[in-house]
């Protein structure tokens, strides 16, 4: 079996993850382009464990212009098998309240002007995006939650918008027709990109505000979100920390094949691809355009 090698990418408020045994930050290159920062790699119990703050330290990059495809090519290269991405959200549900985690199932992607995949002309690749977490990670990401106490559910759709701006009342109340749970600006197009980069993914949304919906709150307070962000990056490092403690130091196979996605994936005729796209594939796909088993 592989050995498990655990990432975070940390959201709103999180830029760094203290705890990491040897830790050091480190500059990773990427043929994609560059990404949000260095990556912090340390350990915690011998679990090694790959950082990257999705805004870069400092929060340096609005949403549509993080460089998604370079984050999640990178945390490849580091080895990473088990991706939590940790997310500041807003409630779609009264029963939401901030300081909520949101164990995330699905996704609907509301995003336009953001690179979405790896692959493209030159290299075709279809993957299937019916179940976009990993029912395993989440299992433990779960447990985890539950051993420090923490206020969570587990389940519930998330709705990419594109932002930086928040939602309009009216597009508050069109999500929530939809039946989704929280709102944010950030998992998609990363879940994509680790499902094609065969990395199990999951999210913990947390929830700092009502949206714009509710009418007790009326439209989103930045003050009272940046009180809530500190509260809940401090959990989030209880459950990452709690999380690294009891994950099996062996990979577990995705009982959903999330680490096996690109088996049947690629559709261009080898003797058409294209080799410079190869090229930048050689971590992503790696596997299956390599023969690296």
């Amino acid at each position: 079996m592989t050995e498990a090698v655990l990432g975070v990418i940390g959201g709103s408020g999180i830029y760094d993850l203290p705890g990491l045994e040897g830790a050091e930050w480190v500059g990773v290159g990427s043929p994609w382009g560059e990404p949000s920062d260095a990556v912090r790699i340390g350990q915690i119990n011998g679990l090694k464990v790959v950082f990257l703050p999705r805004h870069g330290r400092g929060h340096l990059h609005s949403p549509s212009q993080i460089n998604y495809r370079a984050n999640v090519d990178v945390m490849k290269r580091c080895g990473v098998t088990d991706l939590i991405s940790v997310s500041a959200c807003g409630s779609l549900k009264e029963e939401l309240a901030p300081g909520t985690f949101v164990l995330v199932e699905q996704f609907i992607d509301r995003t336009f002007a953001r690179e979405k995949s790896f692959f493209g002309t030159g290299c075709v690749a279809h993957v299937s995006m019916a179940y976009p977490v990993s029912p395993r990670l989440v299992d433990h990401v779960e447990a985890a939650a539950r051993a420090e106490d923490l206020k969570y559910r587990r389940g519930g759709t998330y709705l990419a918008m594109e932002g930086p701006q928040f939602s309009s009342l009216a597009e508050s109340h069109l999500y929530r027709s939809w039946g989704c749970d929280v709102i944010g600006m950030t998992n998609m197009p990363e879940a994509k990109l680790a499902r094609e980069a065969e990395i199990c993914y999951a999210t913990v949304a947390m929830v700092t505000d009502y949206d714009s919906w509710h009418p007790d709150h009326g439209e989103v307070d930045i003050q009272q979100i940046i009180k809530v962000l500190h509260d809940n990056a401090h959990h989030a490092q209880q459950l990452v920390a709690r999380l690294a403690r009891d994950l099996p130091r062996e990979h577990e196979p995705c009982p959903i094949g999330s680490d096996r996605a690109l088996d049947y994936a690629i559709m261009t005729s080898p003797d058409k691809r294209d080799p410079a796209l190869l090229a930048k594939l050689d971590a992503v796909a790696g596997r299956v355009l390599f023969d690296r088993g």
